[in-house]
């Protein structure tokens, strides 16, 4: 169990650092990770504005999310301070900043990610942000 843990964790490290280092620019990497069917959620759970921050069952589904990243925010930063493992899971604590491109208004805000893995793919994931901030964002 203890390999499969590294392996998780070592799959999480590359694809934040390469999330960060692109600003957001290695969507298909993070799809990559992710079986055909998980369990996704964004604490927004689809905010008027940022529909596509919701729940999501399948892995197509999924590029609904990231694109609408890409399409409606422009990210400043993004650093993973620390990871938490045991067994199938993984949890990355840190921080980020993204500019909403409509409004210029930018959300800073700690984000706590959980990750569960079954044979080497993503299964569940669900990230923990300030809502108040992106909701203000949009307006």
């Amino acid at each position: 169990m203890a390999n499969e843990s590294e392996r998780n964790l070592a799959l999480l490290k590359q694809a934040y650092k390469n999330w960060s280092d692109t600003l957001g620019g290695n969507a298909d990497e993070w799809m990559s990770l992710c079986a055909d069917t998980l369990e996704f959620g964004s604490q927004a759970e689809g905010t008027k504005g940022a529909e596509y921050l919701t729940e999501y069952k399948t892995r197509d589904a999924l590029k609904e999310y990231f694109a609408g990243l890409a399409r409606d925010w422009q990210m400043i930063e993004y650093a993973i301070d620390h990871f938490v493992t045991e067994g199938d899971r993984v949890v990355a604590l840190g921080r980020c900043g993204w500019r909403y491109r409509k409004t210029g208004k930018v959300v800073w805000t700690k984000k706590a990610d959980s990750w569960r893995f079954a044979g080497g793919k993503i299964v569940e994931f669900y990230e923990y942000y300030d809502t108040a901030q992106v909701r203000d964002a949009l307006a």
